[in-house]
């Protein structure tokens, strides 16, 4: 091509290249995912006023769920994402820098970040389809993980590393609680505290999270929240209760009632002491005892860690909740632990990258009302395709929901025949079929050789610099 044409096509590439800018940077699709109604709605509820600003709350929300979906994570990224939105729209331009976006985002009230979760999550598990329930019964799954946070002096007073790690060497680390939809997946409820101390442990802050529970809900959970009080508390708001037996607890079979092969029904006392965290009236308005189900569950399979246990629960009517339905159920107490693997892994939520204990919540709060938000396309995909969310790979729908983004499709998802490609689109990418599947707890990849950091970064460094003077 000769010099004279290259100059001509000059200026045509540079078009093409800004409109590819503002088609991949906008935020269209967000305010889709995140509709303006919604957040008004929970403004409103939690009264927080505000005035008429470049940052409306809507505005710094989509920004912000931007953010946490792009793979830079970066406050610039975001602006720039919002400078190139607002160009596209004939509309002033914002400024490049970030702090504006910043303090509109530290102004926002964590309340509204967190009902956002619970809005999110709840409105898509009602909508749910009878089909996609446990025996028409809504199940909740509880479980707990951890997050780390950058290393400041707020979040390490806030949330302190572990007692066994040094000073400078570690990462401020809290605790993290969540109620999952068994249905739909979205995060119904959680809650968050330190890693370590005086009823910080994941069952206080299950006990902290109960009004999530609603009456004939089944919740399920592992063997950690299968104590007395966890049954009496979850019985106490009508609802039942399925976990793994308690290690700590001895199974005697001596007075228990048969209902059938490997099936008991058992009395629970109430434990004599009063636990620290439950004040004296509680303690006086539980039952004197529980009946409580027990199930033994074999496990025939090769390469399976464990040959048998028992489930406890609160379900006792046999012939409704059979042996074999309990065991299937307590098999997809996994998907609590395919999910934060979702949020930690895909969405990148594993380390927290806020300077102060409070950023920190909300950018945590803002990682789940992105995992929400894409379990709706997820159900819409599922509902379109005759499957069920489960069914549907997170990861894939969430890289392609990016690349229609990218190309500008969502501009017009309005559009029928968009919309319809984008779900099939969604729906082809499916859980991989591997009953009893088995794999080795181990990785073939091995570790690159760097030498720990033994001292904090900056006395390492430091002595980098006299070592290289010397």
């Amino acid at each position: 091509m000769s010099r004279a044409k290259r100059a001509r096509r000059f200026p045509e590439r540079i078009q093409e290249v800004i409109e590819r800018l503002r088609k991949s940077n906008g935020l269209d699709a967000f305010q889709k995912l995140l509709p303006v109604e919604v957040i008004d709605a929970v403004l409103t509820d939690v009264r927080y006023t505000f005035r008429d600003r470049l940052y409306t709350p809507a505005v710094t929300l989509w920004v912000f769920l931007s953010q946490v979906l792009s793979c830079d994570h970066s406050c610039s990224d975001a602006v720039a994402r919002l400078l190139a939105w607002r160009t596209a729209r004939g509309e002033s331009p914002c400024s490049p820098e970030t702090g504006s976006y910043c303090t509109a985002r530290s102004r926002l009230p964590e309340q509204l970040y967190t009902r956002l979760v619970e809005e999110t999550g709840a409105s898509l598990e009602r909508e749910a389809p009878a089909r996609w329930r446990w025996k028409r019964r809504s199940v909740k799954i509880v479980d707990g993980a951890t997050v780390t946070m950058a290393d400041t002096e707020e979040n390490q007073a806030a949330y302190p590393q572990p007692a066994t790690q040094k000073p400078g060497l570690g990462f401020p680390i809290a605790r993290l609680v969540v109620i999952f939809s068994l249905s739909v997946g979205t995060v119904l409820q959680y809650a968050l505290g330190r890693y370590q101390g005086k009823q910080t442990g994941e069952n206080q802050l299950f006990r902290g999270m109960l009004a999530a529970i609603a009456p004939e809900d089944v919740v399920l959970g592992d063997r950690h929240y299968g104590d007395y009080w966890n049954f009496a508390l979850v019985r106490a708001r009508q609802a039942d209760l399925v976990t793994r037996l308690h290690q700590a607890r001895k199974l005697d079979l001596r007075q228990a009632k048969k209902l059938g092969p490997n099936d008991y029904l058992v009395v629970w006392q109430k434990p004599e002491q009063r636990p620290d965290w439950m004040d004296q009236a509680t303690y006086a308005a539980m039952p004197a005892e529980l009946t409580i189900r027990v199930v033994r569950v074999q496990v025939a399979i090769r390469g399976f860690r464990v040959r048998e246990y028992w489930i406890t629960t609160s379900l006792l009517d046999p012939r409704h909740y059979t042996p074999e339905d309990l065991a299937d159920l307590y098999r997809a107490r996994w998907y609590a632990e395919l999910n934060l693997r979702s949020l930690k892994s895909v969405l990148q939520m594993e380390h927290l990258r806020c300077q102060t204990p409070e950023m920190v919540r909300k950018e945590l709060a803002m990682h789940l009302i992105a995992y929400n938000v894409l379990r709706r396309v997820i159900a819409e995909a599922a509902r379109h395709q005759d499957l069920t969310p489960g069914q549907i790979s997170f990861k894939g729908a969430l890289q392609t929901f990016k690349a229609f983004r990218e190309e500008g499709l969502l501009l017009d998802i309005r559009r029928v025949e968009c919309f319809a490609t984008l779900l099939a689109a969604i729906a082809s990418h499916r859980v991989g079929d591997r009953p009893n599947r088995v794999e080795p707890r181990a990785i073939k990849r091995r570790p690159k050789p760097h030498d720990l950091l033994t001292v904090p970064r900056k006395v390492a460094r430091k002595r980098l610099l006299e070592t290289n003077k010397a």
